[in-house]
Order: C-alpha cells, then structure tokens, then sequence
C-alpha cells in the first residue's frame, strides 16, 4: 500500500467520551506481536484514565507484562494450568524464561474457569478494555465453546474487548470491529536464537 502524500491539513476529530466504547479487536496471525499490541492498547488507555484488566489464557510463569501491570495500576491475570497451581504464591519462583507447553486437554480446565471469570470482569461494569489473551488459541483448540464467546461479544455493552492469539476463528473476526493480522516473515528462532527476556517475555 502506497504512503498517503499529504499537501494540505487534514484536522481528524477525536472522541473523548467513554459512551463510544464497546467495540471489538481481533489481534490473530502467526507473526510476533499480538500480545505485544493488546499491551500497547492497554498503555494507551490508562495514559487516559481507562480501567484495564488483562487474562491471559493458556500461560504460566513469569513475563515482563506481570510487573509492568503492577507498577502502571492495572491487572493481569494468568489462568494456564501450571498458573493455577501456583495462585497462592505471590510471584513465580522460575524467573529463567523456560516455560513448559501443556497438553491441551490439561489445559481445558483452566480454560474453562479463565472464561468463567472473563465473563464476569467483562459484566462487572468495573473496566473499560478487557483484553483477552491468547483465547483464540482456546476457541481453535474447542476448549470452551465459539458461541459462547460470540454471544458475550455481540452483547458486551460499552466494554472495549481485544481478543488475541493465532488462528482466530472467521465467524469471530466477522463479528469484530478491528481485524489485525501479525504476519511472521523472520523470527530468530530460525536462526536458533532463543526466546529473550524483555522482549519475548
């Protein structure tokens, strides 16, 4: 796509009012950066007083996001297998950047109550973005049901949703406001470099 070549002032306008809120973001693709742009969002909205709360589905252990969420104000919350094990402790004790990919079926359970408690943060009326993470991945491994999450994003209210991960499913990028698509062209892994902390977690 060419750059658009600007000669004359083009004033865009702005919304400030949180009564345009509620609409829907798919971040899905192969590529880098999905989560990495539903935090660049969440950082928007709480430089302008919005309220945050993040779940990540299907992840365990210890990731920059969970500090930086601490000291910005807002909340992340993990509910893969191995972070439900370990909820009573205040920090994971594995701070080496190995993570271990469960089976799925391990992980139905913990998909199931991350989703349970997704729906009440979203109906609590205490957020104003609600990110998602990494629940596309759920919804492609028929971990809990597609068409319970089109009903809660068909009636969600004035809560702005990001859904992420790869493999979003059609019928929920039909449903969305925002479709992105993280294409990979490079990673490093192909070269054999490694997941690296403050970048990759």
């Amino acid at each position: 796509m060419a750059l658009t070549k600007i000669k004359n002032p083009i004033k865009v306008k702005g919304e400030d009012s949180r009564e345009s809120l509620g609409l829907v973001h798919v971040i899905t693709g192969d590529g880098k950066g999905k989560t990495t742009s539903s935090l660049g969002l969440a950082l928007r909205a709480i430089g302008n007083n919005l309220r945050v709360h993040m779940i990540q589905f299907l992840k365990s252990g210890f990731t920059g996001e969970l500090y930086s969420a601490k000291k910005l104000g807002f909340v992340i919350e993990q509910f893969g297998v191995d972070a439900l094990k370990q909820k009573h402790l205040q920090e994971f004790a594995d701070r080496t950047g190995s993570f271990v990919f469960q089976p799925d079926i391990k992980e139905k359970d913990a998909a199931m109550q991350g989703w349970e408690h997704a729906k009440n943060v979203i109906k609590s009326g205490n957020y104003d973005l609600v990110i998602l993470d990494e629940i596309n991945c759920v919804l492609a491994k028929e971990l809990i049901s597609l068409q319970e999450v089109l009903d809660v994003v068909k009636g969600h209210g004035k809560v702005e949703l990001v859904l992420t991960g790869r493999d979003a499913p059609k019928e929920l990028m039909d449903a969305a406001d925002y479709v992105n698509v993280v294409q990979k062209i490079k990673h490093p892994w192909q070269k054999g470099i490694v997941a690296r902390k403050g970048i990759e977690y």
